[in-house]
């Protein structure tokens, strides 16, 4: 039964924050008032992730996650969110350390695209997410054909995510671009695009574009609230 959301993030804290600021809009507007999230927040330091990641140290990466998710398990958490998309390349290992369910960022994803009777998305994320299979198989698994950008966009992607968007940085002509990939995808036949990087929704928002998106962390924290909620309305039923 979930009552408590555990939130492992840091990864960036830009995005953490983001995640923090859902979850808490999603409460008030479900439940009215001054009701907010119950939750538990983590941040590990960002520095450590993402040297593992240049380094390819994925296993490295997986242990120190792995603790920070015993540390959120410990601190009273129900249900486990690891805020990052990137970082699902280590989710089992992180799911294995923990007696709490991890809820998969790629699993509630697909389930929104699917209940909009898609079957071809794009994806946009780090080089990590767009170019290895940790996410493209999870969403393939669910039915759907997952799409990327060419080699020259999923740099400038990558690029902005690291050198602007972690660092607070929002830029109008980065939105400019990202939204001619969005296009360019679109034009090469997905029916929706997969913001799959947590930071990307910082950056680019469904009234920028007529075309589809999917906000992966609004996704994620969406079906955590829907868990809590419930369990709330059957603890005090």
């Amino acid at each position: 039964m979930v009552t408590t959301i555990g939130m492992l993030g840091g990864m960036s804290w830009e995005s953490s924050a983001h995640y923090y600021r859902l979850a808490n809009e999603l409460v008030r507007d479900r439940l009215g008032g001054h009701h907010s999230a119950r939750c538990v927040l983590y941040s590990v330091d960002f520095a450590d992730i993402e040297r593992r990641q240049a380094a390819g140290e994925w296993d490295e990466a997986a242990d120190l996650l792995a603790d920070a998710a015993r540390r959120v398990e410990a601190a009273g958490a129900d249900l486990l969110l690891l805020c990052t998309n990137t970082m699902h390349k280590v989710a089992d290992q992180v799911a294995a350390a923990i007696d709490i369910p991890l809820l998969h960022i790629a699993d509630v994803t697909a389930d929104a695209v699917r209940s909009h009777g898609l079957h071809t998305v794009g994806l946009l994320g780090t080089a990590f997410t767009m170019e290895q299979d940790f996410l493209r198989d999870r969403l393939a698994g669910h039915g759907l054909t997952v799409l990327v950008p060419d080699a020259a966009d999923r740099k400038m992607v990558h690029s902005v995510i690291y050198d602007e968007l972690c660092l607070g940085v929002v830029s109008e002509s980065s939105r400019a671009r990202y939204l001619k990939v969005i296009e360019r995808l679109i034009a090469a036949g997905a029916q929706g695009v997969v913001l799959g990087c947590t930071e990307i929704e910082l950056l680019v928002r469904q009234e920028d574009t007529p075309l589809l998106l999917f906000p992966t962390s609004r996704l994620h924290v969406a079906a955590a609230v829907d868990q809590a909620i419930a369990a709330e309305v059957t603890v005090t039923a």
